[in-house]
């Protein structure tokens, strides 16, 4: 254990530069925590999927759904089997999700992955079992569960629980529902909404 310890030791001449190395990675790691709110992601409040701004008509549209009362977002986007199933989708999708929207290559139409389509599936039918399962005909079709089940629910409710719009472009549209979800937009988007109505006033006069 000490020639372990000693061979991670680096020469004399090398120790100011690797503790100054080491220092700056921890700074930044710690520096891109804080800035990212990673800690925010631990929990399960919805408001933390809009911490990145391309969210925001995810989470306006949720807030404006029946869904609302019932489910969060990690209700329906993160398996629900177990706590580390739960917690490992989320580091994996977190991490995913962070490294593209830091090098800005997120697409202006937010779909959602094959592993993605997986778990909301899964979900749908825990919590709408009852309704997917028609207990009249249960007993008389057979495989009458797996024949229900595959196909995907939003196959026939497009809109549920966010709507027919999910760009960038609709959070004009769906900030003007409601002046209390203007808070999730951010402020430079704000102000280039405000622009883009002066600009557009003015070609109208």
């Amino acid at each position: 254990m000490k020639k372990l310890f000693r061979a991670l030791i680096p020469p004399k001449e090398w120790r100011l530069p690797v503790i100054i190395l080491l220092g700056a990675i921890c700074g930044l790691g710690m520096y891109a925590m804080v800035e990212s709110k990673a800690i925010s992601y631990l929990s399960d409040d919805p408001k933390t999927c809009a911490n990145c701004h391309v969210m925001t008509p995810q989470y306006t549209t949720w807030q404006n759904s029946s869904h609302r009362q019932w489910a969060s977002c990690n209700d329906c986007h993160v398996p629900q089997d177990n706590v580390f199933k739960k917690y490992f989708f989320k580091a994996k999708d977190g991490l995913y999700h962070a490294s593209v929207f830091t090098s800005r290559t997120e697409p202006e139409v937010i779909r959602m992955h094959e592993a993605g389509d997986k778990v909301v599936q899964s979900n749908c039918i825990r919590c709408h079992g009852d309704q997917v399962v028609d207990a009249r005909t249960e007993s008389l079709v057979e495989d009458h569960y797996e024949n229900r089940t595959t196909r995907k629910c939003w196959s026939c409710h497009q809109e549920v629980p966010h709507g027919s719009i999910h760009s960038l472009s609709s959070v004009k549209y769906y900030g003007k529902i409601d002046e209390k979800h203007n808070a999730t937009v951010p402020d430079w988007l704000k102000s280039y909404l405000k622009e883009s109505d002066n600009k557009k006033d003015k070609k109208d006069e």
